[in-house]
């Protein structure tokens, strides 16, 4: 998978995997990284799949309908990548927090609906419930930051509260900070999610 990773100055930090949204780039979520963790290493993931030119991690059938299909696929495609990266970059593959935005977001949450030992942590900014009627896996060592925005017309609020729901009912500690905006990326949720970061990771 097309990539770049930038080592941190703090080995021990966790790896922040940054993964965008429609039509982004491995570029695109760079400063989100430094906000939340300006020492720790960074692997930074461009979709494998494109729509109208625009890169994504996994297809559509529809604006909000997911290929599932696809969506499988692609995520086990993304979690075997992860394990390629922590052993070319020499990184501990168990210490790996996700940053995603929308499609990202949803590749992320569907990485940890179908894998157990894949991420340690995640911040969602404005996800979906990547699937419906599965078992998740056991997430009781799993934390996950959800951000959403109240007036989101591509994620509405209960999308983002059943997905808090499922994956609680799973094990995983969540915390989910509210917007009044739409689903674009505010720096104020970022701060919100440095600040979760910093409290869930940094004194432990």
């Amino acid at each position: 998978m097309k990539h770049l990773f930038k080592q941190g100055s703090n080995p021990a930090k966790p790896v922040l995997l940054l993964l965008h949204g429609t039509g982004g780039t491995e570029q695109d979520l760079l400063p989100l990284a430094e906000m939340i963790d300006p020492e720790a290493s960074v692997l930074s993931v461009r979709g494998n799949v494109l729509e109208n030119g625009m890169p994504r991690f996994f297809r559509r059938l529809a604006m909000g309908v997911f290929d599932e299909e696809d969506l499988i696929f692609r995520t086990k495609e993304l979690h075997q990548f992860l394990g390629e990266a922590a052993e070319k970059y020499e990184f501990d593959r168990s210490n790996i927090i996700a940053i995603g935005y929308s499609n990202g977001a949803n590749i992320a949450a569907s990485l940890l609906f179908h894998y157990a030992d894949s991420l340690k942590g995640a911040i969602l900014h404005h996800p979906m419930v990547p699937r419906r009627g599965i078992a998740l896996p056991n997430l009781g060592s799993t934390e996950v930051f959800i951000a959403a925005g109240k007036n989101d017309p591509m994620c509405p609020p209960e999308e983002s509260e059943e997905l808090d729901e499922l994956l609680t009912n799973a094990g995983a500690k969540t915390a989910v900070h509210w917007e009044m905006n739409g689903h674009s990326l505010t720096r104020t949720e970022v701060e919100a999610a440095a600040k979760w970061y910093r409290e869930a990771f940094e004194n432990q």
